[in-house]
């Protein structure tokens, strides 16, 4: 970018100055891979298959680390509801498809998309009252996210309830499977959320969580086609 800069002076005996200044774009190096900081480029301008694709690559990362909670740093700072959102349909969706199949009993959709984002507030709430330094947002964030254990847990408990005949040993193994992911979720998101509050607190802060999944993953077990 060139700018032309132009000086002027009333003051006796000193000429007028005029010249030319340069100014370099802030561009990255054509070799550089570096992926701290800022993008280099508007998002704004990008075409919209680019972003979507973007926002789909980063939910899926964002799964991959629920189901292997090493790295905590993703989820927490690049927050979003999308995949909340998306395993809260989904289960709710599916929870209220079998409900159909019966005369009563079974939950709604709404009763679904109720307990999920209800109880995924009235947990954040909670960790905030107990001074918890992390935002709302990441919390529900987390929360969410690691309904994904549960959701695989549903999807064998599916499978599993297409059998014509249902056995002892059948309902073992969704029992089994439903219980693997109400742990694998419990821990998931104490491994998230569990320094985001004080050391003498942690025990307050866990057994809403606890709460929290449990009564989802008894929604997915006493699912029946039965």
């Amino acid at each position: 970018m060139d700018t032309k800069l132009e000086m002027f002076s009333d003051v006796p005996g000193v000429e007028d100055v005029e010249g030319e200044m340069t100014i370099p774009a802030n561009k990255r190096p054509s070799g550089s891979t570096s992926k701290a900081g800022p993008p280099d480029f508007d998002t704004l301008d990008e075409p919209i298959r680019d972003t979507i694709f973007r926002d789909i690559r980063a939910v899926g990362v964002k799964f991959f680390h629920v189901l292997y909670p090493k790295e905590k740093s993703t989820l927490l700072r690049d927050w979003d509801l999308w995949g909340p959102l998306v395993l809260c349909t989904f289960m709710a969706t599916i929870l209220h498809g079998s409900a159909d199949n019966e005369s009563e009993g079974g939950p709604e959709f709404a009763q679904v998309f109720v307990i999920v984002w209800i109880g995924a507030m009235i947990v954040t709430l909670n960790s905030k009252l107990l001074g918890g330094n992390i935002s709302f947002f990441q919390s529900v964030c987390v929360l969410g996210y690691c309904l994904t254990p549960v959701a695989v847990s549903l999807i064998v408990c599916q499978v599993i309830l297409l059998a014509s005949v249902q056995t002892k040993l059948l309902f073992f193994i969704r029992l089994v499977t439903t219980i693997g992911g109400f742990m694998w979720a419990t821990y998931a998101s104490f491994i998230f959320l569990g320094d985001s509050q004080p050391a003498n607190r942690k025990p307050l802060a866990v057994y809403p969580i606890f709460l929290f999944y449990f009564i989802i993953s008894w929604l997915v077990i006493s699912d029946s086609n039965m």
